[in-house]
Parts: C-alpha cells; structure tokens; sequence
C-alpha cells in the first residue's frame, strides 16, 4: 500500500494517550515521525519521561491503527533525545486538557526560561488563586493543585524540559 507522509501522520495521529484520552499523540507532541521504509510503517515517538508506562499501550495502538489502515507491518521506534518537552504540546491539546479538567503547563521547558511566579489556573473557574498540594498527581507528569476560591482540586501538567 503506498501512502504520503502525510497520511501516515495523519493514521498515527489517531492515537490517543491512554492516559489522558482527551489527547492525541500528535496533541502531546511525542509523535515525532513516521515513513514508509519498503513495506513497513516506522513510527517515532519520544516517551513524555523515561520509562513511561503508557509507551507499551501506544506502540500496541499503533500497529492496530495501522493494520487496520491496510498496512501489515508496523514499526514503533522510541527515541529518548533529544527529551520530550511540554513545549512540543500543540495548542489545541493545551486547550483540550483544560476543557478535560487539567490545567496545562504554564511558562516553556528548554526553549526558553520558565518564568517564576506564574500561576496555575484552575481549569474550573479560572481563577489563579490556587495552591499545589503534591508536587506528584495522577501520573509523573502532573501535579495535584487546589483551587482557592471554588476549592475544586486539580491535576496540573508540569512544564517539563
């Protein structure tokens, strides 16, 4: 089967996180590449840290988005460098995670200085009147806050570098 690069990305791009299902991995911006080697789709993706449990469970969703697409064999290669950052998120998946109830990360990672002192916005109320409970939430990637005023607890995804 012979498709674009494009439309490879755009297949790959149907993947979500498992663990925040409102993202596609093109949302996260792990998704780095994809091409057509010979008969095989190569995929490459760069874990939000390293040793991230849900690499296992997106490496298997794309070679089942992939076959059923019509292309047989699927490649998934993990690249650790550079390091993912939040800065790779797009804009649209800043957007979706805070209509989903997490508060995206503020300030950038290693294109450019974390500006201290931002606040974290509550994705309820939008109020920056808020305070970090543990610096670990749900997952590695995100904080737990609470919001001052509507008292709501939230995740917060860190800005990572």
């Amino acid at each position: 089967m012979i498709a674009t690069v494009t439309e490879l990305r755009e297949i790959a791009a149907r993947v979500t996180d498992p663990e925040i299902p409102v993202l596609t991995i093109a949302d996260l911006g792990i998704l780095r590449n994809v091409e057509l080697e010979d008969d095989t789709v190569v995929v490459t993706i760069t874990p939000t840290y390293s040793g991230c449990p849900a690499m296992d469970a997106i490496t298997e969703d794309l070679g089942t988005v992939f076959k059923a697409s019509g292309f047989g064999k699927v490649r998934v290669n993990l690249v650790l460098s550079p390091a993912w950052s939040t800065d790779w998120m797009s804009d649209s998946g800043k957007a979706k995670l805070e209509a989903y109830g997490i508060a995206p990360p503020t300030g950038t990672g290693h294109r450019g200085p974390v500006t201290l002192g931002l606040g974290v916005k509550c994705p309820q109320c939008h109020s920056l009147n808020t305070k970090e409970l543990s610096r670990f939430g749900s997952t590695s990637c995100k904080s737990m806050y609470q919001c001052k005023d509507c008292l709501e607890p939230f995740d917060y995804f860190k800005v990572l570098s």
